[in-house]
């Protein structure tokens, strides 16, 4: 295994070693911007098929059941975290994204959204 590696470090060029230092800039710099894209607040934003439904507080301790297509998505607000305790989606990749902060979760299948930002926060990472 070693071997192998001292192999592929040694058949490196420097343009190589260019582009790997370009490259991994780039993936440290997004850690420090999402920051800025997505920052924190003190408010949960339920949506359901582009609807607002709820406006809650972050530091308020509330489970919630959302019905959307599919049936009832269980929200959990707790210390300052929001997640998707319950969903009925078939693969649970909402409920597995565990508690956040601040960004998104989406229940694409039931066509829920839960975003933690403020008032104003109409504008996400992608479109922004």
């Amino acid at each position: 295994m070693i071997r192998m590696l001292l192999r592929v470090i040694k058949g490196t060029r420097p343009l190589d070693w260019g582009l790997f230092v370009v490259l991994l800039s780039l993936s440290l710099s997004g850690m420090f911007f999402t920051k800025t894209l997505y920052p924190s607040g003190n408010w949960v934003l339920i949506e359901v098929e582009g609807k607002l439904l709820y406006r809650l507080s972050i530091f308020e301790e509330k489970t919630i059941s959302i019905k959307g297509p599919m049936g009832y998505t269980t929200v959990e607000i707790k210390d300052g975290r929001v997640r998707v305790k319950d969903s009925p989606c078939p693969e649970k990749i909402c409920v597995r994204q565990g508690w956040i902060q601040k960004g998104v979760i989406i229940c694409l299948p039931n066509r829920v959204v839960i975003r933690v930002g403020g008032e104003d926060n109409r504008v996400d990472a992608i479109t922004g």
